[in-house]
């Protein structure tokens, strides 16, 4: 029992730290809220509060448990003696009695489901991946270090800070209680906005209709940032609309600091701050007010939590925005073609046969597209009956703004941000008929109960499928649970058994770093990582070795650089693996005084000249015209050819050789190179393990399902690998490369 009272002290303590913190943010405000209103909105104006001050934290390198007690005690104190003998705040206007009692039982026995499905050992994909892996390195190294070679750190991660301060207390399932506090507000704010604006009855339909979806279930009690998320889009709608009613200046700084928060929270919740602002600037034009204060305290509110986490991948990255917009922030930590291919498979499902599909997916099977909204929302076009009302309009217009980003994502958790706004808005659409939407929001929480899901939607689908209570009070051992549930964390505790500290983990695909302390580097997650991939799977994918040379001949002359450009435009990547300048056959040796460039990707430019078979130089770019290899001399050298081998995969590729004398001046020396097939390399994997050593990785994880992972288990001792033991649907191997 001691690691119970340990999550649920870690959980509690950062949710009281918010509520202090948003008590004492919303008092200093001369805020005016009702007394249902008030946890909530100290909660989620909090929230953004501590996230900051973590933030802070570790950035001083101060994340310390003795720090954050200091810190919550601190806060919690100072609420305390501000709100003593403060006067009781108005309620707000009751609910009908038939909604009381649907409410209150459906609310209560899925609030009861998801809390205790939060406290069981935190066995999500992402969640135990990089969410919460990142608040262990985090807590490990005392806050944030350079670290390039994990994408998922460059996002913002503000509600990750809320989850390292929980982390801290009660590690892994105090975390994901923190997210179940997202999960419990955002209900009990839909029914707050629902009374106070006049409407109860949808407020309470809405509210149960998103409560129970199956997604929001799921993604609410692991420990996963959408449904955080959707809490601070519909508490900044909330606000605005609270303060068109009563035009109260300071409501602003709350509303930016949420619009802020947004950002911080998730990138695709940039919408959150041209809402808050747009909303603000139309309500201001149309009552003909001053409009510079009220938008610059809007901005400026949003700027304070969007600033560090830009400043933070500036100053690191050369990228605020990383891990996008790399095309317009050129770095040498993510490749443009990575960006490009993940947002064309985000946009598609591999497993998804056609968009037709979407629907269905969404509401019923729930397999293909990961978890499912619930079949009520097949009558999500209903909402449109909203339109009628002005509420309606303005909650059908905030919402479908806030499920753009959809088309990035076509994942159902992706919705999620949306979900209060279109649940609210069917609510609206049946209030005329209050017996027919408790007899709809009764069916839907029965068809949203694990036991009976299971009957309907796909056996794949991410879903909670139980009431873990004995795991939740840990009366089954949190390592039996997690061996039983969690394919990867048997390897993890391996991987913590085998590799000592300081030793680096390539694998191929993610593993819940949250559950080791070892460095893991994922193949797609860096730049860095997919130049370690490419080498490894250079020997195995027939078209990667160099096996083609392409000599560029001409009349000898004196140069003091050579520049291979790339003239054509297509969607495959330009690779070299080796570049040779030569005069009579005999070639120039390498020397210190060389200069080497390439455009795009500088950083990878020593691998066209490294005289390994096993790596290349990639543009990782689509080709263009432009692109280039420039070998600076030092000197002037008389030359009369050039020739670079590469792999047979480029038949886009188009090149041409300049070259530049004393003059200055480049001119064309050859306008196209003569192809000629060479044998494969022998021994490539073993040099490719060579190489892969010489980078720091010591050691390697193949999944079964790895590409090349039957090779590498059959010719380990040819590859230079020694296997260390399977465990899962992986094998450690160690690199035993001199």
């Amino acid at each position: 029992m001691p690691q119970v009272f340990y999550i649920l002290f870690g959980a509690t303590f950062t949710v009281a730290t918010c509520l202090a913190l948003g008590s004492l943010l919303v008092e200093r405000l001369g805020l005016r809220l009702h007394r249902q209103e008030q946890p909530l909105f100290w909660f989620l104006a909090g929230a953004p509060c501590l996230s900051l001050l973590v933030f802070m934290l570790a950035a001083a390198g101060l994340v310390h448990k003795s720090v954050f007690l200091a810190c919550g005690l601190a806060a919690i104190a100072a609420a305390l003696w501000r709100l003593r003998g403060q006067a009781a705040a108005p309620c707000l206007p009751a609910l009908p009695r038939l909604w009381r009692v649907v409410f209150g039982v459906v609310f209560a026995l899925f609030a009861l489901l998801y809390l205790i499905n939060a406290m069981a050992p935190e066995a999500s994909a992402d969640g135990s991946a990089y969410h919460l892996g990142l608040a262990a390195r985090y807590l490990r190294e005392h806050g944030f270090r350079r670290l390039t070679t994990n994408m998922y750190a460059n996002l913002s991660q503000g509600v990750e800070m809320l989850f390292l301060f929980a982390f801290a207390f009660g590690r892994h399932s105090a975390a994901a209680l923190v997210h179940a506090a997202f999960l419990i507000a955002l209900p009990l704010s839909m029914l707050c906005y629902g009374r106070r604006f006049g409407f109860p009855a949808a407020g309470a339909t809405g509210a149960l209709l998103a409560f129970a979806s199956p997604v929001m279930g799921v993604d609410g009690t692991s420990a996963y940032i959408d449904v955080a998320v959707a809490a601070i889009l519909f508490g900044l709608f909330y606000l605005l609309e609270i303060w068109d009613r009563e035009r109260t200046p300071a409501l602003l700084a709350l509303v930016g600091l949420l619009a802020g928060f947004a950002y911080a929270a998730k990138y695709t919740a940039f919408l959150a701050v041209p809402f808050a602002l747009g909303f603000v600037l139309w309500r201001l034009l149309r009552a003909r007010q001053p409009l510079i204060r009220p938008l610059a305290t809007v901005a400026a509110c949003a700027l304070l939590m969007m600033i560090p986490w830009m400043a933070k991948n500036a100053l690191w990255l050369n990228n605020p925005f990383s891990p996008f917009l790399n095309r317009l922030f050129p770095n040498p930590y993510v490749h443009v073609s990575f960006e490009e291919e993940y947002v064309r498979m985000m946009q598609n499902y591999g497993e998804l046969p056609s968009r037709w599909k979407i629907p269905y997916e969404l509401t019923v099977r729930g397999e293909a597209l990961c978890g499912l909204l619930g079949p009520v929302f097949l009558l999500a076009p209903l909402a449109l009956a909203a339109l009628r009302f002005q509420a309606g309009r303005r909650l059908l217009a905030a919402g479908a703004l806030f499920a753009l980003p959809y088309y990035a994502n076509i994942g159902t958790r992706f919705l999620i941000p949306a979900v209060p706004f279109l649940a609210l808005a069917m609510g609206l659409a049946f209030s005329a008929w209050d017996k027919l939407a408790a007899a709809l929001v009764l069916m839907h929480a029965l068809a949203s109960w694990p036991a009976c899901m299971g009957r309907y939607c796909g056996p794949w689908a991410w879903r909670l499928k139980g009431v873990p209570i004995r795991q939740a009070l840990r009366l089954e051992p949190e390592e039996a649970d997690l061996a039983r549930r969690h394919s990867g964390y048997v390897l993890a505790r391996f991987i913590e058994k085998k590799v000592p500290r300081g030793a680096k983990v390539f694998s191929f695909g993610s593993l819940p770093e949250a559950y080791t302390t070892r460095d893991i580097l994922v193949g797609y997650q860096a730049a860095f990582n997919n130049v370690i991939s490419d080498i490894l799977l250079t020997p195995l994918v027939r078209e990667s070795p160099p096996t083609q040379r392409w000599a560029f001949q001409f009349k000898a002359a004196p140069v003091e650089k050579v520049r291979v450009v790339q003239t054509a435009r297509g969607r495959g990547l330009w690779s070299v693996s080796e570049l040779r300048v030569s005069l009579k056959g005999i070639e120039l040796p390498r020397s210190y005084v060389w200069r080497l460039r390439a455009s795009p990707n500088p950083t990878d430019v020593q691998l066209a000249f490294d005289g390994s078979p096993a790596t290349r130089w990639r543009s990782w770019q689509s080709i263009a015209p432009g692109m280039f290899l420039e070998v600076d001399l030092g000197r002037s050298e008389t030359v009369d050819s050039v020739v670079l081998d590469c792999s047979p995969e480029q038949e886009e590729v188009r090149l041409r050789l300049e070259g530049q004398d004393r003059s200055g001046v480049w001119r064309t020396l050859a306008e196209a190179p003569h192809a000629f097939e060479l044998p494969p390399p022998l021994g490539l994997g073993r040099m490719a393990m060579r190489e892969v050593k010489a980078q720091g990785i010591d050691f390697l994880v193949v999944g079964d399902t790895d590409f090349g992972a039957a090779d590498f288990r059959k010719n380990a001792a040819l590859w230079g690998l020694k296997p260390l033991g399977q465990r899962g649907p992986a094998t450690l191997y160690e690199l035993e490369i001199p």
